[in-house]
């Protein structure tokens, strides 16, 4: 038994931090409302066959009056252009992209092309295609940007779709290793989490952060923004957005693995560092139970005190707990599997996302 000992500790630890964070999670109000001008910037590339709901959750915003929707077509060849203009007509504005320049990666030259576009707003809320948004959710999240005078709101969606093993490790993650409020006091850029699918702005703070000129060629262009907002002497913070946004990511596992490859390599510093949280998880929650025959009572304990953690997570964030959680073992085993395939694919020059190649 004593073999095993040493993994229940900071199990334990672990878990206990997870509930403290969902017991701290903000969450946006519903029924709020706001004077202040407000932008939502909506970069699309190739969305045609799922840019509808968006738009019309953006359409059916209240509590904002002075609300503008701002919509930029990046390229796209499979007729998106033609989809907004359907929907939406003249309610949004509808900009053409161009291709990314020297240096810059598409999504940080769309977003920063939009935030241009913004007009005199005083905030900048980005969204992703695959966001939908309840009436509320515009006014709530401003009101709590402005609650928690953060220059950076993340306010993170329910997550539904392909990918139930997975997924909810986004959210697990950051309520089981970050401490949130700290992460909201502390000026270290290194202490920083962001979701890019929906993010609420200052728009004084965003430009003191040098906006999305300061990430053009960053892959995790949400993190590296958190990051930049930090080094100007802002402020960030997490949210659950579950309530008032659902985000669709991927429509099945082929799509889940290609959009992890993308951007997994470059979440973690280097392939060394990769390695030490791989081997890491895999210590705390996959080597438990296959240790059962030996030590059955503390892998026992061991196994639990991760479904737990995920058990808490999944209800503050509004995720399915159980029986997902019950296969936390799997989930850590294919999210290892994932980083591993996605620095093979980095080191063979074979990413690619939406048609145009990965750096």
């Amino acid at each position: 038994m004593t073999a095993v000992w040493p993994i229940l500790v900071p199990l334990l630890l672990l878990t206990g931090h997870t509930l403290i964070n969902a017991l701290l999670l903000r969450r946006p109000r519903r029924d709020a409302t706001t004077a202040e001008r407000v932008a939502v910037l909506l970069p699309l590339r190739d969305e045609a066959a799922r840019v509808t709901p968006c738009l019309r959750s953006l359409l059916a915003q209240r509590g904002v009056p002075d609300l503008t929707v701002h919509v930029l077509d990046d390229g796209s060849t499979d007729g998106t252009a033609e989809v907004v203009r359907a929907v939406a007509g003249d309610r949004v504005h509808l900009h053409a992209g161009d291709p990314p320049a020297p240096g810059w990666l598409g999504k940080p030259q769309a977003c920063r092309r939009l935030a241009d576009l913004a007009g005199d707003a005083d905030v900048l809320v980005f969204v992703d295609a695959d966001v939908v948004l309840e009436p509320d959710a515009v006014a709530g999240a401003v009101e709590l940007l402005r609650r928690t005078g953060v220059t950076l709101l993340s306010p993170y969606p329910k997550i539904v779709g392909a990918g139930r093993l997975v997924q909810p490790l986004l959210q697990w993650s950051w309520l089981t290793f970050l401490p949130l409020r700290g992460m909201e006091r502390s000026p270290r850029p290194s202490l920083a989490a962001a979701g890019g699918q929906w993010l609420v702005l200052d728009r004084a703070g965003y430009q003191r952060a040098g906006g999305h000129t300061a990430v053009r060629g960053e892959i995790l262009e949400d993190l590296a923004l958190a990051r930049a907002v930090k080094r100007s002497g802002g402020r960030i913070a997490l949210a659950d957005g579950s309530r008032l946004a659902t985000c669709r990511m991927y429509d099945s596992w082929r799509d889940l693995a290609d959009g992890y490859a993308k951007s997994l390599w470059a979440s973690f510093g280097s392939a060394a560092g990769a390695t030490a949280v791989v081997l890491a998880l895999l210590l705390l929650y996959v080597v438990p139970p296959l240790a059962a025959p030996g030590y059955p009572l503390p892998a026992l304990v061991a196994y639990l005190l991760g479904v737990t953690g995920r058990v808490i997570a999944a209800r503050a964030t509004g995720g399915r707990a159980l029986p997902d959680a019950l296969a936390h073992p799997l989930s850590i085993s294919l999210f290892a599997y994932l980083i591993a395939r996605s620095f093979h694919l980095r080191r063979r020059n074979r990413l690619t996302w939406r048609g145009r190649p990965v750096p």
